[in-house]
């Protein structure tokens, strides 16, 4: 019964439009079309007029209301270079876009239809084209090759005292790993793959996995002022390395390893300070699609104040083998030492 009712509600209100616009075509004839269209030009000119400083104003607003919600500043050497680069873009396609629109407006409010102009022609112009033509063009390829400069410095090979950290993206969350004391990451295999007791399918054969630190629960921890390089991985499907605060971010593809570096720049307890918030934590965010449980996927970062601050955490830190391994010697299971943290941090 009420499907009806809406039925015909719906039908009576196609009526009403219809004898509306019915009484308005009578409306035109007995004032002349000529006139009501130039009343009707002139109105929909000055709304124009008025919808563009609406607009403008819409954005000046926006601006202002969202600048205390917006993403504290870079917390990364290379974070400050994309952030002016980034600026650079806006600055130069908002002035372009503040001019194409202000022409737009006020070429439909200036050369309204009034009945007293006739159209003119102007179908083409070689000097014209070239010039709108080539120096968007221009300004493109600078903006290309400043993008592309500051790619290759984050793909590039990373500072000799750089530290390692590895990566790996698991529907649906972060693992990471560190190097024992020897410097170097032992050898993975991922027919060795065990969410029981191998997580990353370590090759306990090798020496060097015996000693490797890994972290589930995808908490990353880094120095201030120590470049960091990191080693990218997925277990599964195709992830991305996201981290906001430092302007970063990486795919990490199955079968394939991919790499970036930065240096982080402020402290987690120095952006508290910044931005008054006892809570604020880095967030490594999951920047691909990667099935139904991907707004999940959500890591953090602990920058420490030094490059001691970091060797003394690492030092708590008990290697992998003797977590999944508690029958393993004695000098297997003990927590890694200070040599295992200063391993970690000057391995390149």
């Amino acid at each position: 019964m009420s499907g009806l009712i809406i039925t015909a509600l719906v039908f009576l209100v196609f009526i009403v439009i219809y004898q509306i616009a019915k009484a308005g075509e009578y409306a035109n004839i007995l004032k002349g079309e000529e006139k009501v269209q130039q009343q009707t030009n002139k109105l929909m000119a000055w709304l124009m007029v008025i919808v563009f400083f609406l607009g403008m104003w819409g954005i000046y607003k926006c601006h202002v209301d969202m600048m205390d919600k917006m993403l504290p500043i870079p917390a990364s050497d290379h974070g400050v270079q994309y952030e002016n680069m980034l600026l650079i873009t806006v600055i130069l396609t908002g002035i372009v876009f503040f001019i194409t629109h202000f022409l737009l407006f006020y070429f439909i409010y200036r050369y309204q239809a009034t009945g007293k102009r006739t159209a003119f022609f102007y179908p083409h112009n070689n000097r014209l084209e070239i010039l709108w033509t080539t120096i968007p063009a221009l300004a493109l390829v600078v903006l290309v090759v400043v993008g592309l400069r500051n790619w290759m410095i984050m793909t590039e090979a990373s500072p000799e005292n750089s530290m390692k950290v590895e990566i790996v993206g698991k529907q649906f969350n972060w693992i990471i790993r560190y190097p024992g004391k020897d410097g170097v990451f032992g050898k993975t295999d991922y027919t060795k793959i065990n969410d029981a007791d191998n997580i990353l399918g370590l090759d306990w054969n090798d020496p060097a996995s015996k000693d490797d630190i890994v972290v589930q629960n995808g908490e990353m921890h880094l120095a201030t002022n120590v470049p960091v390089h990191l080693i990218i991985k997925s277990r599964d499907v195709i992830h991305d390395v996201g981290l906001p605060h430092f302007r970063m971010k990486m795919d990490a593809v199955p079968g394939i390893i991919t790499t970036m570096w930065f240096t982080p720049t402020i402290s987690t307890d120095k952006m508290k300070e910044i931005t008054n918030d006892p809570d604020f934590v880095y967030e490594i965010a999951c920047d691909q699609l990667c099935g139904k449980g991907h707004y999940s996927m959500r890591g953090t970062v602990i920058v420490e104040r030094s490059k001691g601050d970091m060797a003394a955490w690492l030092a708590q830190q008990q290697p992998y083998y003797s977590l999944v391994h508690t029958d393993a010697p004695a000098e297997n299971a003990a927590p890694a030492t200070d040599s295992t943290a200063t391993a970690a941090l000057s391995m390149k």
